[in-house]
């Protein structure tokens, strides 16, 4: 069985960065479309309301899962 080291769903933080990557993803595949418009911008205020772009939204939760890891290893 493999093992998956970035897989922790205990984790506050495993959450908060596979929520900054999934909101980053929906404001990326919502931001061009007029019927998803208001489900984009509750998701920028979801966000905090600023105007963070989803790359960076994405490349902050991978660093979040990837920081946890490395504290928690040592």
């Amino acid at each position: 069985m493999p093992e998956f080291k970035y897989f922790r769903p205990k984790s506050l933080s495993w959450w908060s960065g596979i929520l900054l990557i999934a909101f980053g993803a929906a404001q990326l595949g919502f931001k061009d479309n007029i019927q998803f418009a208001e489900i984009s911008q509750f998701l920028t205020l979801m966000s905090g309301g600023t105007d963070a772009s989803p790359a960076m939204m994405i490349f902050t939760g991978l660093g979040v899962i990837g920081l946890r890891d490395k504290l928690t290893r040592g």
